[in-house]
């Protein structure tokens, strides 16, 4: 099961089935470098200590909406809420409950797998 698979799964009963598969896809145009490009900024925002606990061995440590919304771009919040379709801060609630997790099972050995091509998506 690859990472977007896993978040799209944590995803369905809080988005619903199909704002869920769109959300990896979403990531992957919004954030410059998909997913780890989301990781290194909220890295270099001062959260650095919680993504590499979710790369590393060991206890998860949480982040929270306050934490993303400190991190991250607001327009890229704000896109991806609008091509959801959901409310910003629903954006955030939704990525500091899966975001830990998912990452924590698809960095086996401290660095994300490099995620599966994306089912009839294009390169950018």
């Amino acid at each position: 099961m690859s990472l977007f698979d896993s978040i799209k799964g944590s995803l369905g009963g809080a988005l619903g089935t199909a704002a869920a598969s769109a959300l990896p896809g979403i990531i992957e145009k919004v954030f410059p470098g998909g997913l780890q490009g989301l990781l290194n900024q909220l890295a270099q925002s001062g959260y650095g200590k919680q993504v590499n606990s979710w790369l590393g061995r060991g206890e998860n440590e949480p982040i929270t909406t306050d934490d993303l919304r400190n991190a991250l771009n607001d327009s890229h919040t704000r896109e991806i809420a609008e091509k959801l379709g959901i409310p910003y801060d629903q954006v955030l609630e939704t990525l500091a409950k899966v975001l830990p997790q998912a990452v924590d099972q698809h960095s086996p050995n401290g660095q994300l797998q490099a995620p599966a091509p994306a089912e009839g998506g294009h390169a950018a």
